[in-house]
């Protein structure tokens, strides 16, 4: 699991060279509920926050776009359910 947060990270740094970025796991909070029927404690439920000049001239739907790109393969192939966003310019 650790591997995910990881290549979360190196792929966020690498697409939107953030100034500041933060990835939590609230997964524990939802165990049980229907986004999370196998009651995984860690990697369904991801709050990231992230600050990035790439987001200039960027509305906030299209900040979180570019989030959700990178983190498509998270969502499809990681057992991602659910994404916080929290995107902000420097």
């Amino acid at each position: 699991m650790q591997d995910m947060f990881i290549e979360m990270e190196r792929l966020l740094r690498n697409g939107l060279s953030p100034s500041e970025l933060r990835i939590e796991d609230f997964s524990e909070q939802h165990a049980g509920h229907s986004g999370n029927p196998t009651r995984k404690k860690r990697g369904t439920h991801i709050r990231i926050f992230i600050t990035s000049s790439e987001f200039q001239g960027k509305s906030l739907l299209e900040q979180h776009r570019s989030v959700y790109q990178i983190m498509d393969p998270f969502l499809k192939e990681w057992g991602v359910h659910a994404l916080e966003l929290k995107t902000s310019l420097p």
